[in-house]
């Protein structure tokens, strides 16, 4: 069985020849992994990670236009948007060279490949900020109704490209949660994040290929709308965010996987090693023969030792396979 075949297979609940480990330990800890390793890419050799997490491709907004409406008016809002063209062409193939050899490199190694792309939320946090985002899904829903629907048909035509590159997975971005509960009204979830978060993943399912939710946070209230919408897989299950596993088994395991397991928020770099021993073997013990990929919670942070993540990994390596 290689890789690609061990997460898909742990994916859907069919059986593995052992749990598929991963880990997000790029993105803070890049010149600590090198000057060790040669490169975060002889890490994951290392240490054999079944997956590969590929961002890349166009973004998805015209940043002239935005300037100019920003230079315009006193405040960007929902509102000033509506009518205005300002998404970008997903389509085309150029934009997504490297995002292609990136699949290529970990294809070569017969790992699962999913790409990131941003849900709606995150996305327009970044042109709002979030606090503004938070006061305008207030003040605008019907507005930002509108214009998560204009991100989702950009979103499919981004998937499309991804699919075609060869990805197993499109993995949607979209932090909801706070430290114990939603960001904002489950109702309005519903209203303008469902529909339009499951018109893309009905369409990734119909390419025939997965699709997965990374929020961090407390998700609890809208559990059961990840369901309907059909996500695979949703990364973290943030156990240190109110989310328990007990209500994951009790209602969840049959319906999606989990990425996930090693908290980089209260775990990794924090406990000294012992505990983080207890505390991986703990979640092995929960975990291991579930629907679950091991992966961080999160990127590594970089107050974590290189003995730290060398110790995590390595334990991992072995329960994987034990």
């Amino acid at each position: 069985m290689n890789s690609t075949e061990r997460v898909k297979n742990a994916i859907l609940g069919k059986p593995v020849d052992r749990q598929p480990i991963y880990g997000w330990v790029s993105a803070n800890l890049t010149n600590e992994i090198t000057a060790e390793y040669g490169s975060v890419a002889a890490f994951e050799d290392k240490y054999e990670f079944d997956a590969a997490h590929i961002f890349g491709g166009p973004g998805a907004w015209k940043g002239d236009i935005l300037d100019k409406l920003r230079t315009e008016n006193e405040e960007l809002t929902p509102d000033l948007l509506v009518d205005i063209d300002f998404f970008t062409d997903p389509t085309n193939p150029s934009d997504y060279n490297s995002l292609r050899d990136a699949i290529n490199f970990h294809k070569e190694r017969e790992r699962f490949c999913y790409v990131q792309t941003p849900g709606f939320f995150e996305q327009f946090n970044g042109m709002f900020g979030i606090e503004n985002h938070l006061l305008y899904l207030a003040m605008y829903p019907e507005e930002l109704g509108q214009l998560y629907a204009r991100q989702a048909e950009w979103t499919i035509g981004f998937a499309d490209k991804c699919i075609e590159a060869g990805a197993d997975m499109i993995h949607i971005s979209d932090d909801w949660g706070a430290q114990a509960d939603l960001m904002f009204s489950p109702d309005l979830w519903w209203k303008i994040i469902y529909p339009n978060m499951k018109k893309i993943v009905d369409h990734v399912h119909s390419k025939g290929v997965l699709a997965s939710l990374h929020s961090d946070g407390c998700v609890n209230k809208v559990l059961d709308g990840i369901e309907k919408i059909g996500f695979d897989l949703i990364h973290p299950w943030q156990e240190s965010a109110n989310m328990s596993y007990d209500v994951y088994f009790e209602k969840y395991q049959d319906k999606f996987a989990i990425l996930g397991g090693i908290c980089i928020q209260t775990v990794l770099g924090i406990l000294p090693q012992d505990q983080l021993d207890a505390e991986i073997r703990r979640v092995f013990g929960l975990l291991k023969g579930k629907r679950w990929v091991c992966c961080t919670t999160h990127f590594v942070q970089n107050h974590c030792t290189m003995e730290d993540l060398k110790f995590a990994f390595d334990l991992i390596y072995k329960l994987a396979r034990e």
